[in-house]
């Protein structure tokens, strides 16, 4: 029987959260630069919130398949509801030094990437339990993220102008116990989400066995190493762009913190249309070129324009074209991984994954912030949106990508076969063209086996 609630708790919750989690996106480094000014200490506060995401998803994936899925998804969301908020309560009370505010964010980009994990390798069993492919359940929550990411973002521009960041971390930090509350609710009883009971007992020995299988299946497989090069080039740019270059360039020439939601909102518009549209259509083409082409057209136009103009029109016409190239890449990725990770190390894999997917990150936004304090807003731009360019090449160079377009149980090894018995010459064979003809004894008998 088909089992649609716990699918449906996990977009409910992830639409909540991840509106919340925009708001932070922008209300945390508007937040840097009205109470210190400066773009270096909005890197520094960006790469203390990205650092400590690489450190948990390093040693987080073993434990998310001992604690239990759902434990671990709810826990996160509580944590960082609770870093998230003692940001603005702490400001209040004039107790907020910089130390302070770059540990809080760190709290809380510890917290949640476990628990997006475990959101994350519970995808398979809630699109078997509601009886929809795998491939329409990870279009379908893409979509759903990115919907919210444009409501968050537009919502955050608002609120921003007209009550100011630190309301905005509050409301944050309420979408999180939300996200809590469902997932409790929905997720209970969900045999997939439970703790795993049958493992070995808790030791470091057995721990470092799990966290090794994980990190050398993911090290023997070459598409998946691509995957998380591409992607780890990608996200270490676009932190720089969000966490600090967009922020800087719109106090600087285009009005303020309302533009800044209104092209986050647009970029999550077109990344929703580019999602739908590839569910509707991207079957008919190739995974590899549609990937390659929509990488490069999901970044390097935005840095081009930004570093360009200092009005918001043609920035606005970018992020919407640039978001409908982004919204086919995560469906595409999240399939072609789900399809080559055995269910017994989803978990530990998805953690090497995410560790390596997002190593760059935390680089990329300090690199950012150095660059603005260098090079100024134009040349800091123009130089990462060249690395963003180089850095989306590689599903073009190299070989090892066209293995997206194949079938992935083809590269698995099947049991070895028992060779044919050998034929006598004088026994019927095929000739090219499927004709039958005798072998050179034509009126001979046919020998018994």
């Amino acid at each position: 029987m088909r089992r649609r609630t716990p699918f449906a708790a996990v977009l409910a919750a992830n639409t909540v959260s991840t509106a919340g989690t925009s708001l932070t996106l922008i209300g945390v480094p508007w937040f840097v630069l009205q109470t210190t000014g400066s773009a270096g200490r909005a890197g520094i506060v960006a790469f203390c919130a990205t650092l400590p995401i690489v450190v948990s998803a390093l040693v987080a994936g073993p434990l998310i398949d001992r604690l239990g899925r759902r434990r671990v998804a709810i826990g996160s969301d509580l944590l960082c509801a609770l870093a998230v908020a003692a940001i603005p309560l702490l400001h209040r009370a004039d107790l907020l030094a910089f130390w302070a505010l770059c540990a809080l964010v760190a709290v809380s980009g510890f917290a949640h990437t476990p628990g997006n994990t475990a959101r994350y390798v519970l995808l398979p069993d809630l699109a078997e339990a509601a009886g929809t492919t795998l491939a329409r359940a990870a279009g379908l929550l893409d979509a759903v993220g990115r919907g919210s990411r444009m409501a968050g973002a537009a919502l955050a521009g608002v609120l921003i102008s007209l009550t100011g960041p630190a309301s905005v971390l509050l409301m944050d930090a309420a979408t999180f116990g939300i996200s809590a509350l469902i997932l409790g609710i929905g997720l209970r009883g969900f045999r997939a989400a439970a703790p795993d009971t049958g493992r070995q007992p808790v030791s470091l020995r057995t721990y470092r066995s799990e966290l090794r299988e994980g990190y050398g299946y993911l090290l023997g497989n070459r598409l998946l190493l691509g995957i998380v090069l591409l992607a780890m080039l990608m996200n270490g740019t676009d932190q720089g762009w969000g966490a600090v270059l967009l922020p800087v360039h719109a106090e600087e020439s285009l009005g303020g913190a309302t533009a800044i939601g209104l092209l986050t909102a647009l970029f999550g518009a077109g990344g929703l249309a580019g999602a739908l549209l590839y569910g509707a259509y991207g079957a008919r083409f190739s995974r590899r070129r549609v990937l390659g082409v929509c990488a490069v057209l999901s970044g390097a136009p935005r840095f081009l324009v930004a570093a360009t103009t200092h009005s918001v029109a043609p920035l606005a016409v970018t992020m919407v074209c640039a978001g409908v190239a982004a919204g086919s890449l995560n469906p595409i990725l999240s399939t072609v991984i789900y399809e080559r990770v055995p269910d017994a190390l989803r978990s530990r894999v998805s953690g090497a994954l995410t560790a390596g997917c997002e190593l760059a990150m935390p680089v990329g936004g300090l690199a950012a912030g150095l660059l603005v304090d260098g090079a100024g807003v134009r040349g800091a731009l123009l130089l990462t949106g060249g690395l963003f360019v180089l850095a989306t090449l590689g599903p073009f160079v190299f070989p090892v990508w066209r293995e997206m377009d194949a079938d992935p149980a083809a590269g698995v090894a099947s049991p070895p076969v028992p060779p044919a018995p050998r034929v006598p010459p004088a026994s019927p064979v095929l000739s090219s063209w499927g004709r039958l003809r005798r072998g050179p004894g034509r009126r001979a008998r046919t020998p018994r086996p």
